[in-house]
């Protein structure tokens, strides 16, 4: 979810759902310890709880930006061992560790050393010509190892070579049982599953499997509603459900914020795109956010009046 969920749309998020646990997009541990970009750490207090993902492959340098994150007041530090991109690879980290699960423990182990907040580790089932049957449970056990309790599968094996991120999404088949299995072999790691899962009554069906948790990444983005507004009910049972037209009203001071401090409204509409998708008026919100949050002096009267083209529709179409 790298460039997605930047520090504007988890607060977007957060207006959706208060309970769900938000990531950050990857964040390259030499970024902010060699380059200095503690930027990248900037979150606000409304966001939690959520949680830092690192990507690296040196123990003490993770070991520094965990500290960082931990500084900065994330509630977790999550090692990222499953983003299969090029630019990834190149630098040692992401899928490319499913191939050195001793290298990913030491590094856990170092993380966990520096701070005290929970450190986790966000796994692919394998790359390349690995059999995840043989070597997931092996990668687990050496995370379990360290004195890790927590982990999110990304149900597919990631192909290094040949294929795309894009790619990588839809091929090769997702493995939903043999994450399941991992369950049954590890009942003390809380495992969270990942990937193809597009809706509530998904994910309601993985946890009464046995799974502990579900991680959801571009069905939330792309309808954000859908997946989020009814999810701390039905999912954590407290609070009532929540609406596209409430995340907006949210929005309209934090919005006033960012452009007060020099912002630029279309930094935070890019991830309001999808709050009508499947409703009518979607097409018409996502025209008006995007023709005219880009332009010279473009402010919250933009996102306030598309929001009323919407809701002026569907009592038109009511009426019908």
């Amino acid at each position: 979810m790298m460039d997605w969920t930047d520090r504007h749309c988890r607060y977007l998020h957060r207006q959706l759902s208060r309970h769900t646990l938000l990531y950050t997009e990857m964040v390259t541990a030499p970024a902010l310890v060699r380059g200095g970009a503690l930027h990248l750490l900037d979150h606000d207090v409304a966001e939690h709880p959520v949680a830092l993902q690192l990507g690296g492959s040196d123990p003490k340098e993770l070991a520094q930006a965990a500290r960082l994150g931990a500084q900065a007041g994330y509630d977790e530090i999550n090692l990222n061992c499953g983003c299969p991109s090029d630019r990834v690879q190149s630098g040692s980290f992401g899928a490319v560790l499913m191939e050195n699960a001793a290298l990913v423990a030491a590094c856990v182990s170092e993380m966990r050393a520096a701070v005290d907040v929970d450190v986790t580790v966000k796994c692919r089932i394998g790359v390349d010509d690995q059999n995840p049957a043989e070597i997931l449970p092996e990668f687990l056990s050496r995370v379990v190892a360290t004195g890790c309790t927590r982990v999110q599968i990304h149900a597919r094996k990631a192909w290094l070579q040949g294929l795309s991120p894009k790619e990588n999404r839809d091929i090769p088949p997702l493995d939903y049982p043999l994450v399941q299995q991992m369950k049954e072999l590890f009942p003390n790691l809380h495992i969270s599953i990942n990937g193809g899962i597009t809706s509530l009554d998904q994910a309601i069906a993985l946890l009464d499997s046995g799974l502990d948790g579900v991680m959801i990444g571009r069905s939330a983005y792309h309808q954000p509603t859908d997946i989020l507004a009814a999810a701390d009910r039905r999912i954590f049972g407290s609070g009532t459900d929540t609406t596209a037209e409430a995340a907006v009203a949210a929005m309209l001071p934090y919005i006033e914020r960012h452009l007060t401090g020099g912002g630029r409204l279309n930094q935070i509409t890019r991830h309001m795109m999808g709050l009508f998708a499947g409703r009518p008026g979607a097409r018409l919100w996502r025209r008006m956010l995007s023709e005219g949050a880009s332009k010279p002096g473009a402010g919250p009267e933009l996102v306030e009046a598309a929001m009323a083209e919407v809701v002026a529709l569907a009592a038109l179409q009511e009426a019908v």
